[in-house]
């Protein structure tokens, strides 16, 4: 089901302490490097990881609502208990970052691909074997087998027509930037979904192009806490356009009812980068004390069984597995022409969390 107005204030609450978290990735990252990496922890005794052969501990950053899906099926079928922390995916993978070898994490999930990336680049993850990646199309995947796609989604503007017409909407996400969307546009600068995008514009334009527009949202546009309530504001006519990732328009017409959704959803042209596909992806985490049951539960999420849950239900995510059908109300991605970016293109997300720090968004 879409997100509730009870989920709501835990939401902007965590939103709040992006900024700070982005900022410490990049600080935690560089003192990581400084130290010579992170170690991988062991199968022997310690403060991580879990005792138990029948238990596993989930870092989530992926909705709630799916992961408690996803994990009663799993239990279910295989008996292991899967212990859940959920919290935004920037959140956990410093956390990851901090407790290194000695994190008490067995697997991560998260939303976007620069975190799995950088978690990989300090040797947080382990490899997963091929009989768990070669169930997925490789373009999802990591480069070097250390973490598996689960599902896609594509950044896209929320639009309100009674203000603005399909017409006057942008070509590029570059020209909301442009003086003529002086405050038209709604942003949420410190979601961890704007985070990738910035590192989109990065690789596509070059580090001044996207400071620069990044400064021209800052003048431009008003900003929210989350996502959320940048698609709400749009709905309500209090902004022309809104940057989101497409599934947040279509849980809040699930919450609202179609009736009650006054915006659109608009998927920039000619695969436009501000129409990026974003990864959501999986991973067994290095310091794990019980990588067997750490590893069927990533096989598990990669199952077509899994991908059926997450395409029956309200999380409005493609699912990547050659053969499952995404929910029915979606566009289909051949439709959408979504911008398509490797992941190593993309990266991480310190050189957009640096870019956001010196234009004052964060």
């Amino acid at each position: 089901m879409g997100r509730s107005s009870q989920d709501r204030p835990v939401r902007t609450r965590r939103a709040r302490r992006r900024v700070a978290v982005v900022a410490g990735a990049v600080a935690s990252a560089s003192l990581i490097a400084a130290c010579g990496g992170a170690t991988a922890g062991t199968n022997s005794s310690g403060s991580g990881g879990s005792s138990s052969s029948g238990t596993i501990t989930l870092y989530s950053g992926q909705h709630p609502e799916l992961t408690t899906a996803i994990v009663s099926a799993f239990q279910k079928q295989t008996g292991i208990h899967v212990k859940v922390r959920s919290d935004d995916g920037i959140v956990l993978a410093d956390q990851i970052l901090q407790e290194g070898s000695h994190s008490p994490a067995d697997v991560y999930l998260t939303e976007n691909s620069p975190e799995l990336m950088l978690l990989t680049q300090h040797h947080l993850l382990a490899p997963l074997p091929s009989s768990i990646t070669s169930q997925i199309p490789a373009a999802y995947n990591s480069p070097t087998n250390n973490w598996v796609g689960i599902s896609v989604r594509v950044s896209a503007l929320a639009y309100d027509p009674a203000l603005v017409s399909a017409g006057q909407l942008p070509a590029s996400i570059l020209d909301l930037a442009k003086p003529q969307w002086k405050g038209k546009v709604a942003i949420a600068p410190t979601d961890s979904d704007f985070v990738p995008l910035v590192g989109a514009v990065i690789s596509a334009y070059g580090q001044q192009a996207a400071l620069n527009w990044l400064n021209g949202l800052k003048s431009n546009a008003k900003t929210y806490a989350d996502i959320e309530s940048v698609d709400a504001a749009v709905n309500k006519g209090q902004q022309e356009v809104g940057i989101i990732n497409q599934y947040y328009w279509y849980r809040l017409r699930t919450e609202l009812g179609a009736g009650n959704t006054k915006s659109k959803v608009y998927y920039f042209p000619n695969h436009n980068v501000g129409g990026l596909e974003n990864i959501s992806g999986a991973a067994v985490v290095a310091s794990s004390k019980n990588k067997s049951a750490a590893e069927k539960f990533v096989s598990f999420l990669v199952s077509a069984q899994a991908e059926k849950i997450l395409a029956a239900g309200d999380t409005y995510e493609y699912p990547v597995r050659t053969g499952i059908a995404p929910n029915s109300a979606l566009m289909p991605l051949s439709q959408v022409n979504p911008a398509i970016m490797s992941v190593v293109s993309l990266g991480n997300d310190l050189p957009a969390a640096s870019l956001l720090q010196q234009a004052g968004l964060t």
